[in-house]
């Protein structure tokens, strides 16, 4: 199964939410009023998103949040995604679920080359073979799963807000990032643009957001722009 990300849900409206919060904070309006207000004038709501962002004034961010369905992915990614604790998540358990067939997150670079894949498949297909064999000596599944390579695919929700997606994308889309997770960070972008262009037109590791690298060792190959990376990780 190759990785796949799909948003099962959102706050409504999460760039008039964003926007609404934001002004209630320098406005004598109701809080529905606020929102009413950035909702009819679109500029204006244009205008207070961008602000936020480029002040660092995030906190408005944190009233958006976003659910995401993600299949295909390996645990050594899934381990990195815990990381980020501002976040909830709930993974499919190799405690409960029997792993049925060989079911293993190949890295790009092994599927390349040929020597490198026979071998990465056989131990991985020994590996299973021998999960299998202990569950048939009475071995439980909760103990059996040790034998597991970290690349077997995993199946996960996860929700975070606004905020905690602009951190992650600052850290995860990186050229220095894992491929995996970048590939993820990349599609998760892609869902939340659709249904908040405001909130994440700008979004990404600090070359793109703040125009230069924070990195104690850069990869010397800034990106220009949200687009640019996206159309990287789609590859």
């Amino acid at each position: 199964m190759s990785l796949n990300v799909r948003l099962l849900s959102h706050t409504p409206s999460p760039d008039v939410v964003i926007a609404g919060a934001a002004r209630l904070c320098y406005s004598q309006s109701h809080a529905v009023l606020a929102v009413d207000e950035v909702h009819r004038e679109e500029k204006k709501m244009q205008a207070f998103v961008q602000r936020l962002r480029r002040s660092g004034h995030m906190s408005p961010f944190e009233h958006a949040t976003f659910t995401f369905a993600v299949d295909g992915l390996s645990r050594v990614t899934s381990h990195q995604l815990v990381r980020h604790r501002i976040a909830s998540f709930s993974q499919q358990s190799q405690r409960y679920v029997s792993q049925s067939e060989v079911d293993i997150v190949c890295p790009p670079c092994v599927r390349d080359n040929p020597e490198a894949s026979r071998l990465f498949r056989q131990i991985s297909e020994d590996a299973h073979n021998a999960y299998r064999r202990l569950q048939e000596l009475g071995i439980p599944k909760e103990d059996a799963r040790y034998l597991l390579p970290h690349g077997w695919q995993t199946h996960l929700i996860m929700t975070m807000n606004a905020r905690e997606l602009h951190h992650f994308f600052s850290l995860r889309l990186c050229r220095r990032a894992q491929w995996e997770i970048r590939m993820l960070a990349g599609r998760m972008l892609r869902r939340v643009r659709e249904v908040a262009p405001l909130c994440f037109e700008v979004a990404g590791p600090s070359c793109v957001v703040e125009g230069q690298c924070n990195e104690q060792q850069p990869c010397e190959k800034p990106f220009r722009s949200t687009e640019e990376l996206l159309d990287e990780t789609d590859h």
